[in-house]
């Protein structure tokens, strides 16, 4: 299994493909597999990338992880994780949730090499009080296929989607569910209680193509509080998803994928 040992962590990693780097950061308690489970589809028909997923500290397969305290050391590891990989070299970066707060402080840190990123429901405001946030509210539920599920599962799905059905809940199981079994969860509790970078990541401007896909349903991280750094970001694609919410790229899988190949696309044409 392949690792990275960085200063405060051995990292576990999957690559797919060959070619130009793209750095992939899942959100906070699941594994990889959130990422690659959404981003693998989008380059079946598109050579010319290689697709790097990690685990981040605490969750998945990465070990040794004890120093870190606080999403600045979180922060410190994902970059020194890149650097090791990708020394001197250009690349794209796409960042889930947490993870997309983790890609707005590496692009703080690495503006000038970053081609473009993708922030997929990112995590704008640490603090949940000072979110805004719709009501977490059911668009859709297949009742013949959720009288299959035990009610624990029921609970589970219906609190986390907002839409409920047999696809949705295969992808959940698979991509989500089963990093969150794995979870530190004594050590991701540490983290939340340092859960804000100690600098500002949000105020330099970032000019290269970028997507931002939100949930119009997302009750996690919401989608208003987006607005607030749109203007940082003057080459971006801001798309609000109806029928969608945490787990947009699950529940809205054909927009997702199509924003996806367009946003490689205007990388390509930026000169990446």
């Amino acid at each position: 299994m392949p690792y990275c040992k960085v200063k405060n962590a051995n990292i576990y990693y999957e690559e797919m493909g060959t070619g130009k780097p793209i750095i992939m950061i899942h959100g906070f308690t699941p594994d990889h597999r959130l990422m690659s489970g959404c981003m693998e589809p989008i380059f079946e028909d598109i050579p010319g990338w290689r697709r790097i997923y990690l685990d981040l500290p605490g969750m998945g397969q990465t070990k040794d992880y004890d120093q870190i305290c606080n999403s600045d050391d979180m922060l410190e590891a994902v970059i020194n994780f890149i650097e090791t990989l990708v020394p001197n070299q250009d690349y794209l970066i796409a960042g889930e949730s947490y993870g997309g707060y983790i890609t707005r402080g590496i692009i703080n840190r690495h503006k000038d090499r970053i081609g473009g990123a993708a922030l997929i429901c990112p995590l704008i405001i640490p603090e949940h009080k000072r979110r805004i946030l719709p009501e977490h509210f059911v668009v859709h539920s297949d009742r013949e296929f959720m009288d299959t599920l035990s009610e624990e599962q029921i609970s589970d799905f219906s609190a986390n989607q907002v839409v409920l059905d047999e696809y949705n809940w295969k992808r959940y199981s698979e991509e989500i569910v089963a990093g969150c079994k794995i979870a530190d969860y004594d050590f991701l509790s540490k983290i939340q209680r340092n859960y804000g970078f100690s600098t500002n990541i949000d105020e330099l401007v970032f000019d290269k193509p970028t997507v931002f896909t939100l949930g119009r349903q997302d009750a996690v991280v919401g989608y208003i509080d987006a607005f607030r750094i749109l203007d940082n970001y003057p080459r971006a694609t801001f798309a609000i998803l109806d029928r969608a919410g945490h787990n947009l790229q699950i529940e809205q899988a054909l927009l997702f994928e199509s924003l996806m190949r367009e946003w490689l696309e205007r990388v390509t044409e930026f000169g990446f």
